[in-house]
């Protein structure tokens, strides 16, 4: 019997490694990593329809009105982010894994539309380890990790009382945390 698909959500701080979690997982699994939707400007190092897919704010809020997304957040007050539909809703029904880098914003909704969805929240060893790795990757400045580390308390803080996560993996080691949400997708699909 073929695999069923399957909705997985993974959140948690920025800089915690969900992405490569994804990639690590999505070598084990049939499946893809969901592209989201976003107003702000691309880099440089960024592909679109491939890091995500750039809109300006009118064709966002569109798309929002018309029930193109699954969820949708503003971050940080400054740029909004969303899950479009169609294609998720396509590659589930096509028996594969489809996962999703969404903050807790998003995940609340998700539980709310679509609660088979598998949810995990992916915590950082310690927040020392986070605030490493934020700086390692070089990516942002002094204020927007000191943000981001706030946000991360916050969104930790969260995760433990909502209710909505089926899970929790610290990433300390990328290989032991990808088989730990291998072995959440098996036990999830029964």
């Amino acid at each position: 019997m073929p695999d069923s698909g399957l909705l997985l959500v993974l959140s948690g701080p920025s800089g915690v490694g969900k992405t490569s979690l994804a990639r690590q997982v999505l070598t084990h699994v049939e499946g893809l990593f969901s592209v989201s939707v976003t107003t702000r400007p691309q880099s440089p190092q960024e592909t679109h329809g491939v890091d995500y897919h750039f809109v300006n704010d009118e064709t966002f809020l569109t798309m929002v009105e018309s029930n193109e997304l699954l969820e949708h957040a503003e971050v940080f007050g400054r740029h909004r982010y969303g899950t479009p539909r169609a294609p998720v809703e396509a590659e589930i029904a096509a028996g594969r894994v489809v996962i999703l880098d969404i903050d807790v914003q998003g995940a609340q909704q998700i539980r709310t539309t679509l609660p088979q969805a598998l949810m995990l929240f992916i915590e950082p060893p310690d927040e020392g380890d986070l605030e490493a790795r934020l700086r390692t990757r070089g990516r942002d400045e002094e204020d927007a990790i000191t943000r981001r580390l706030a946000e991360a308390r916050k969104e930790r803080l969260f995760a433990h009382e909502s209710g909505i996560y089926d899970g929790f993996v610290v990433n300390a080691n990328l290989e032991a945390a990808a088989s730990e949400i291998l072995r959440h997708i098996n036990d999830h699909r029964g």
